[in-house]
């Protein structure tokens, strides 16, 4: 296996809902299924043909399996045993038995986002002029303000596709919009770097790193750091823990949306772009709860549509569309809200 191939995994399973959800769940992280077979059809050929990075077994009703038991006498790759039986994709507990799972698998066979770092190459190679939309009349006093924290907070969620569609969302934003962006991608630490300009460069946004006591302020979008959680105080300017994000994601796009909708409720939203996993469901009710929207990237758009397609099952998306689509959402949006944005500062009405 390549530093940038997705793990094999080979599954084992005897009921076939727990097969199927299993499939499902690895495709959507990123896996690759080679084998997914029931324990009473198991030969001993599929055991010594199957080249896996990873056996899965998830037993409920069989009796061992001399086959299975040979299996963890001599396979040269992890053996893991499954999670138990896992909840309907729409149950709430859906999300915990996923992050259970995959951050074992994570620290097993590695993580498939680290394909999304070397893509970036590509939006840095790219030199086209991008076709922006047009700042609405009623937004235009924003753009000759000073610039000043911003009252709404959005966050945009990726993973696999993330950077391009990111990319493409921030080409088509007009500056001078009295919003600003969390950006919470999942992709390898080493790439953190050359994030702000793969994303931004054709923009008139300013792409930067989360500093320790400020605001976001309108016009910026504030990439998540992978090393630490982000989170805000009181007056909402950033805080940088100091901690790890929970596992199995880093950034866990769950704990942003927590935080977020914590400190700025109404005032923040989520847009769910391209990615894998559901990353970001077990936190949506808690964002509708506080007055937060969600949006999602439309499917057929998706490098990988997962993890928008996750909130859309659970009815959390309340609009979806591809990136230039949520661009002119977003500035209809924060059109019709222009006599609110221009409210007081945001240290003032929190």
């Amino acid at each position: 296996m390549t530093d940038l191939m997705s793990a094999r995994i080979a599954v084992i399973a005897d009921t076939s809902l727990q097969r199927h959800v299993l499939q499902k769940a690895l495709t959507a992280n990123g896996y690759r299924v080679i084998l997914n077979t029931d324990p009473a059809r198991l030969e001993a050929d599929d055991l010594a043909q199957c080249e896996a990075d990873l056996w899965l077994v998830d037993l409920a009703q069989s009796e061992d399996s001399p086959l299975v038991d040979s299996l963890l006498e001599k396979a040269s790759s992890p053996v893991l045993f499954g999670e138990g039986h896992a909840p309907e994709r729409s149950s709430e507990h859906y999300p915990r038995w996923e992050r259970r799972l995959f951050g074992k698998l994570k620290r097993l066979v590695g993580d498939p986002s680290r394909a999304v770092g070397p893509t970036l190459e590509a939006l840095l190679a790219e030199a086209r002029n991008p076709a922006r939309l047009t700042l609405p009349q009623s937004l235009a006093g924003f753009s000759s303000m000073p610039v000043t924290p911003a009252r709404q907070v959005w966050l945009l969620a990726a993973s696999m596709g993330g950077p391009e569609a990111v990319k493409a969302f921030l080409d088509a934003l007009p500056g001078g919009l009295p919003v600003g962006f969390v950006y919470a991608q999942h992709i390898e630490e080493s790439f953190e770097a050359t994030l702000p300009q793969a994303v931004g460069r054709h923009s008139q946004w300013q792409v930067l790193g989360a500093r320790d006591g400020q605001p976001v302020r309108c016009g910026e979008v504030v990439i998540a750091p992978i090393a630490q959680e982000l989170g805000f105080d009181e007056q909402g300017a950033m805080r940088l823990t100091g901690r790890g994000w929970p596992e199995p994601y880093s950034p866990s796009i769950d704990q942003m949306m927590l935080n977020l909708a914590q400190q700025f409720g109404a005032r923040c939203g989520v847009i769910a772009f391209s990615g894998m996993g559901s990353d970001g469901s077990a936190a949506a009710a808690y964002v509708r709860r506080q007055g937060g929207s969600i949006w999602t990237q439309r499917a057929d758009s998706c490098v990988c549509s997962s993890m928008p397609d996750a909130l859309r099952e659970g009815g959390y998306s309340l609009r979806s569309g591809d990136p230039r689509e949520l661009a002119q959402a977003l500035v209809d949006h924060l059109a019709a809200s222009a006599a609110e944005l221009a409210g007081p500062p945001v240290e003032d009405a929190v």
